[in-house]
């Protein structure tokens, strides 16, 4: 059985057991969160679509930890004008384990 749910605007095909690294989530480490924009689901070879999601259905996680990306370097240059700058950015994320999908 997968699902393929809508988080924090972007789309995963996720299974029970499995973990994920999502952008950055509100909530505390150990607390559970469900999903409830499961857009396609699929249990033994029966598939539901939904318009635009399944009404009823959920996917339940639990938070386990927040963490940072790797360091991303913007480097921006003109040549001949003298114009240099150098930029980082690291991306907050969420690591979550999928506990459960309910239709």
């Amino acid at each position: 059985m997968y699902a393929i749910v809508n988080i924090a605007g972007q789309q995963f095909k996720v299974a029970k057991d499995q973990y994920l690294f999502v952008h950055r989530l509100q909530g505390d480490e150990g607390a559970s969160i469900e999903f409830d924009n499961v857009l396609l689901a699929e249990d033994g070879g029966k598939f539901t679509v939904g318009t635009p999601a399944i009404s009823g259905a959920k996917v339940s996680a639990t938070i386990l930890s927040h963490l940072k990306g790797e360091k991303v370097i913007v480097f921006k240059k003109k040549r001949r004008k003298g114009y240099k700058k150098k930029n980082g950015h690291r991306q907050q994320f969420t690591k979550i384990q999928i506990t459960g999908i309910s239709l």
